[in-house]
């Protein structure tokens, strides 16, 4: 049963619910929600450039220099930034005893498809270039960024780049089509997206091109790629992506495991909930069995 945090979190969306307005006020409405989480007072924030994209490195006195986890936002690719993000990237840094590389991809309707799986491909070799060893590194996203984080993957494994050592993704967001049984009229209740918010932000990133592997990685050949792990609320419209994509990779040959959190909302591992330190010690073990080092 999800706790008293949890259902309080609920009824303040309810009461507000996200995504109204323009693109601009949306994006500043994502960014004012996610900043009034307060950073960790040992929280440290190192503001870089890679080529176009300004980043942040994230840490926290845990941190492995030696080891970066490289973070997607979410955000339907149109909103969401590195600045706020920021809180959930210290939990990250946290939970993963690496520096998190926490960059601005290029949003859409102004820069579509490819422009952000580029960005995050790009942010990975700047990690390579930094002589960070790709089995000490890990990717992580959540929605959007959840599947951009699969979708980093199959583009870095065509590339016959090295793969980093794991990936982790938080209610990822695979099939912008929106085929699944959860995305369907009236099968789940889901106080943070609504299906009309998903095909407008689909149709603003990839157009016409939903199938693309690379867009919607459903539709990917995931075979060869690392160890996978991923987490879904059963009160979330994205629900059967993440069950979808995690069955898609076993049957690749992919070690993937899925966490379904039983009447949790979308990416609930952003706000302060005792659900989502659970998840975040998860993925602390998750990490700690499958980086090197």
């Amino acid at each position: 049963m999800p706790s008293p945090e949890h259902e309080a979190l609920v009824e303040m969306v309810l009461s507000a619910p996200p995504g109204e307005g323009t693109i601009e006020e949306s994006r500043a409405g994502y960014d004012a929600m996610l900043t009034a989480n307060p950073l960790p007072d040992d929280a440290r924030i190192e503001e870089i450039n890679i080529e176009h994209m300004n980043a942040d490195w994230v840490s926290v006195p845990e941190s492995d220099d030696s080891r970066a986890v490289l973070y997607l936002h979410g955000g339907g690719y149109v909103i969401g930034s590195n600045v706020g993000y920021r809180e959930m990237a210290a939990k990250t840094a946290r939970a993963t005893g690496a520096r998190v590389l926490l960059i601005n991809y290029r949003l859409a309707p102004e820069n579509p498809f490819p422009a952000a799986i580029d960005d995050a491909v790009m942010a990975y070799r700047y990690l390579l270039a930094q002589g960070i060893p790709a089995e000490r590194i890990v990717v992580a996203g959540d929605s959007a960024g959840g599947g951009l984080t699969i979708a980093t993957l199959v583009a870095l494994r065509d590339a016959g780049e090295p793969l980093p050592s794991c990936a982790v993704a938080f209610s990822p967001w695979v099939d912008l089509e929106g085929t699944g049984e959860s995305n369907q009229p009236g099968v789940v209740d889901d106080p943070m997206v609504s299906m009309d918010a998903l095909k407008d932000m689909a149709g603003n990133y990839a157009g016409a091109d939903l199938r693309n592997p690379l867009a919607s990685p459903l539709h990917a050949n995931l075979d060869g790629l690392p160890p996978l792990q991923v987490f879904v609320g059963t009160r979330e419209i994205l629900r059967d992506d993440a069950i979808r994509i995690v069955d898609n990779a076993r049957s690749a040959g992919v070690e993937a495991s899925i966490n379904v959190g039983q009447e949790l909302i979308h990416v609930w591992q952003l706000f302060d909930l005792p659900e989502a330190r659970e998840s975040l010690s998860q993925v602390s073990e998750f990490v700690a069995k499958h980086i090197a080092g």
